[in-house]
């Protein structure tokens, strides 16, 4: 087999087409239009320090998988925390930056990362990435190749590979053949089940009203109301104004149809707040929330609630709500591990990463385990 590596600037040199054919399922962060628009919308450019360098490999003329990529220059948006491994090769006298990245820009949600054909191994490709990556590095100059949120397949054969498996928790909502929200929450001790009920009777007690649309029901308005929910957002928690431009809700999102959804919250008609949400054939993904001022529990209502309603009645089968968030476990959202993989090219600090992730894995099982022991279903409820 005669294979060829290619490093491609954007998703645009890729036709959507053959793109497309090497989707394995409809998860919606690896459509051709996401990735394409989010470099568009100006969100993963060299200048946002999202560099695309997506890497094809072919046989010949025949392409056997794709893998987006990006030459990243910072550390932002990605929410697997490597910033002590930054700061120990600036101690060294070493560049950390530019790193390699595949992941999914600013979503630390788990799912494929390969695009292959049907008829290709996914783990040789892995197998073949990792193999020449030493090369590739140099090519690219760059100090290291992260794969953030694989499945848990894919991790396996990366760690085949020679990669290291690093560990982290978020809380998930799974669907156990729920009827409806009563049905779920019959699952609670008493005392969970009624302060939710409370939670959800203070919203309704302020006068709001939710309602959730898809993106053919969405309007211009909608999503102008909403960028500006988002920013305010990030404007409170990190002084700026958010990762993804007005482009890319306008554009974007707002053009993938059935798989995004928006929870608005409303007084007298007026939107007051909303979350964003992706969805595919079986999970529900939380990604975004902001608000014009701050309710009692509309936070919890409409980044929490409203999805797992949803979930329970178009019978997805998990509620991913996005990273980080311990309170979410007392609602009912269970402690889950995640992937990333990791390979550095220097023989030394690639050691001592894998020393470090195997010392923190121990730790993050163990609040993983703690976590648990914190749910709000019954006893006898078998989570």
């Amino acid at each position: 087999m005669n294979l060829q590596l290619e490093v491609l600037g954007s998703v645009a040199d890729i036709p959507a087409a053959e793109w497309e054919a090497l989707r394995r399922d409809d998860y919606p962060f690896l459509r051709h239009d996401f990735l394409l628009g989010l470099e568009q919308a100006g969100c993963t450019t060299a200048a946002a320090g999202w560099e695309p360098a997506h890497l094809r490999l072919k046989d010949q003329s025949r392409t056997l998988a794709i893998l987006p990529a990006w030459l990243k220059t910072h550390s932002y948006g990605e929410y697997v925390f490597d910033w002590a491994w930054a700061d120990a090769w600036r101690r060294m006298g070493l560049e950390y930056y530019p790193k390699l990245l595949t992941a999914i820009p600013f979503t630390p949600a788990t799912g494929p990362r390969l695009l292959h054909g049907e008829d290709v191994d996914a783990s040789f490709v892995w197998a073949t990435f990792r193999e020449q990556m030493p090369e590739l590095a140099k090519r690219l100059g760059v100090s290291s190749w992260h794969v953030l949120f694989p499945q848990a397949h894919d991790a396996r054969s990366l760690a085949a590979a020679g990669m290291h498996t690093r560990h982290q928790v978020q809380f998930h909502w799974y669907n156990r053949g729920y009827e409806s929200f009563d049905d779920f929450l019959d699952t609670f001790s008493s005392r969970k089940r009624k302060s939710l009920r409370r939670e959800r009777r203070r919203v309704s007690e302020q006068g709001l009203t939710l309602t959730m649309r898809n993106g053919t029901e969405l309007s211009e308005d909608d999503w102008t109301v909403f960028h500006r929910f988002y920013q305010m957002t990030y404007a409170k928690r990190s002084g700026h104004g958010g990762y993804l431009t007005r482009e890319f809700f306008l554009e974007v999102a707002a053009n993938m149809g059935e798989q995004v959804l928006m929870a608005l919250a409303e007084i007298d008609g007026v939107p007051v707040a909303g979350a964003l949400y992706f969805c595919d054939g079986e999970t529900l993904y939380g990604r975004y929330w902001g608000c014009s001022r701050e309710y009692d529990c509309l936070h919890f209502e409409t980044c929490y609630y409203q999805g797992i309603d949803y979930c329970i009645r178009h019978g997805l089968k998990r509620f991913d709500p996005g990273a980080q968030g311990e309170h979410k476990i007392q609602r009912g959202f269970e402690p889950t591990t995640t992937l990333s993989c990791h390979w550095v090219a220097s023989p030394e600090l690639d050691a001592a990463v894998g020393n470090f992730t195997q010392q923190e894995q121990a730790h993050v099982e163990q609040y993983r385990k703690d976590a648990m022991s914190l749910l709000p279903f019954k006893e006898s409820q078998d989570h």
